[in-house]
Formats: C-alpha cells, structure tokens, sequence
C-alpha cells in the first residue's frame, strides 16, 4: 500500500525526490502519512481535495483487498 501512495504521489508532484510515505499501524489498521515539497502540496490535494480523495479512495480498495483498513494524511513539509 505504501508503494502505490508512493507511485501516484511521484507521478503528481515536479519533485519526485521529495515524496515521502511513513506507515504506521498494527494489525489490521494502516495509517499512511504523505509529505511532498511544499510547491508541491495543491497538486496532490488538488481543488476541494479531490486528488487526495481519489488517492485515499484508491487506498482503501487495495487496503480491502489484503482483509485491511487504511487511512492517508497528506501533511505540511
């Protein structure tokens, strides 16, 4: 799960080097914490959170798919 944040995060963003994915979480919850440089943040939010919303929405389906629960929090740099 972390690499497919990680994939759609560097395909968005001008800076790929600087897309970052920490996991947490234990057993069946996965919490994924996104950073990206900080002219980078509009597009992987993207208008009204919409890009973001997609990823997160990407993520529970693969997340569902191993019998998990995730959740994304695009952070600031």
């Amino acid at each position: 799960m972390k690499e497919l944040v990680e994939y759609i995060a560097r395909s968005l963003v001008d800076n790929p080097e600087e897309v970052e994915v920490h996991e947490y979480g234990s057993g069946r919850r996965v919490d994924l914490e996104l950073s990206v440089a900080k002219n980078d943040m509009g597009r992987v939010i993207g208008k009204r959170g919409r890009v973001a919303n997609a990823m997160r929405a990407l993520l529970r389906v693969a997340a569902e798919r191993e019998g998990k629960q995730a959740s994304l929090d695009v952070t600031d740099p």
